[in-house]
């Protein structure tokens, strides 16, 4: 009897540990539903998103950004062009099934199949083998020295066990309901709906603390704005009016704000084909009339920096020699009359960017202005998205654009400034040709060593914003807010959830 009275007396106790352990959830947003919850597929942003936390690659990024191991265990390059990696052994598919060597296997195959549709398949153009040498070594032999072999295999690896026999992984429940190594595992998904995700037991590097993430289907960012002002959602990003304008005190009681650069920037592109714009000494006075603070003070309140080159601020490319151009209205004029123009010859150009971005256009409305006090007369033309990329950036037909890159993390200079991409079709879309800058992109290419690819890097950082092909503009800020309930955030050069799985939510 005075057992039973003891076990009642206990189970309340027993009730709240176990309520206390497992009773986490991290709620936040997605604007849109996956379209597959594949790695290898995952090309829309909700996709990459939430597969992100249930998949790993044999590498990761940290949070400064330089790749470390992730599946991998550890890795060696015997000689530029052989990579041998031991995997670890203590790894469990959700499922329970280990990790081994054989899905390493499949995942590259599958890449390149030509069956299956993926947009990273380019990223192995460099890969000649790839060969497991037992359960848990791999061999990669590459056709030359690559300079992302450790962030080619960063992509999420697929189990073999569960789809050797899958005749069309294009169509493949998988993608619907997936099993991964990572962190948190999924039921499956609907589309429309809000999705869950739960911690994995049995994850090898930990279980994470808090139990459950939440993504609320919210396809309207002012209703995620209102649910964030609810505290209806733990993590979600502010635009800079809304920090500045639309928020209240209790706003900031119950959020951390945590403000880093993006991974983006904007600039102003010459068609450097085009006759107005060959002469350097034109792209330079229109670069002395510009006023970059300006820019970011009126179009981000603030919140956001100059761009002064290819490759953003922290990262090893970037180059701190480089200084901003300040805004100088007499040399800029001095320049121009020098080429003859004044203010009954004036220097004319037309740029063209698209509908849908507000920020890009505002932005246009200000350089008109500011390049008028140089007496150069910028005319704007807007247009929708689609017209403007299919009449006008691709075939380039035009004279200058307002447009924007986003970047990875790491950096490839080939896609935009090597001559060899100035083709149609391709993304040097301003015409750009230095032989020094593609002797420096075909050498970096070749280079493993992180030290002496960000030399390189840095003399291609120098060199195009010497050439002014763009008028780089500015780089916004990203600004995340995070419920104060939630503990151990520590923002970094890579955001805030590299240390997620530590997180714990009061």
């Amino acid at each position: 009897m005075k057992n039973l009275k003891l076990l009642f007396k206990t189970l309340p106790l027993l009730f709240m540990l176990v309520t206390s352990v497992y009773s986490s959830t991290l709620n936040m947003s997605i604007s849109s539903s996956p379209s597959r919850l594949n790695p290898i597929l995952s090309n829309d942003t909700a996709s990459s998103t939430v597969s992100g936390w249930l998949f790993n690659g044999l590498f990761k990024y940290d949070k400064d950004g330089k790749p470390i191991v992730d599946l991998a265990k550890s890795y060696e390059f015997k000689t530029p062009t052989h990579l041998l990696i031991k995997l670890r052994k203590n790894v469990l598919w959700h499922d329970k099934t280990k990790f081994t060597s054989k899905d390493v296997i499949f995942t590259y195959e599958q890449i390149i199949s030509p069956k299956v549709f993926t947009s990273i398949k380019s990223n192995f153009k460099q890969v000649k083998s790839v060969k497991a040498l037992d359960d848990y070594t791999i061999e990669i032999m590459y056709k030359k020295p690559y300079f992302k072999a450790l962030e080619t295999w960063m992509v999420g690896i697929l189990p073999y066990h569960l789809l050797k026999d899958e005749k069309d992984l294009m169509t493949s429940s998988f993608n619907k309901k997936p099993i991964g190594t990572g962190p948190y595992k999924i039921d499956g998904f609907e589309t429309g709906a809000d999705i869950r995700i739960y911690a994995n037991d049995d994850y090898f590097d930990g279980r994470a603390k808090i139990d459950e993430i939440h993504f609320k289907f919210l396809p309207d960012t002012n209703t995620s704005f209102l649910f964030l002002k609810q505290k209806r959602l733990d993590i979600g990003s502010l635009t800079p009016i809304q920090i500045d304008r639309q928020i209240n005190n209790e706003f900031k009681e119950n959020y951390k704000i945590v403000e880093s650069q993006s991974f983006s920037y904007s600039y102003l592109g010459f068609n450097l084909n085009n006759e107005k714009f060959k002469n350097k000494k034109i792209r330079e006075a229109i670069s002395l009339a510009i006023n970059k603070e300006q820019l970011v003070d009126i179009l981000f309140f603030g919140h956001g920096q100059v761009c002064n080159g290819p490759f953003l601020p922290g990262s090893f490319a970037y180059n701190n020699e480089v200084k901003t151009i300040k805004q100088d209205i007499n040399k800029s004029k001095k320049i121009l009359k020098s080429l003859g123009f004044d203010e009954n010859n004036p220097f004319t150009f037309e740029v063209v960017t698209n509908t849908g971005n507000d920020t890009r256009i505002n932005a246009a409305q200000i350089l008109q202005y500011q390049l008028a006090q140089a007496g150069i007369k910028m005319k704007i033309r807007v247009m929708e998205w689609q017209a403007f990329l299919n009449t006008v950036v691709h075939p380039r037909n035009y004279e200058a654009v307002l447009l924007g890159w986003s970047l990875a993390l790491m950096p490839d200079a080939y896609p935009l400034w090597h001559s060899d991409s100035a083709k149609i079709g391709r993304f040097n879309l301003v015409g750009y040709k230095n032989k020094e800058v593609d002797s420096l992109i075909e050498k970096g290419a070749r280079t493993v060593d992180r030290e002496e690819l960000g030399e390189i890097y840095r003399k291609i950082f120098k060199i195009i914003a010497s050439d002014l092909p763009y008028i780089f503009l500015y780089i916004p800020n990203s600004i995340t807010v995070v419920n104060k309930d939630i503990k151990n955030i520590e923002p970094a050069f890579t955001g805030i959830t590299h240390n997620q799985k530590d997180w714990i939510k009061e």
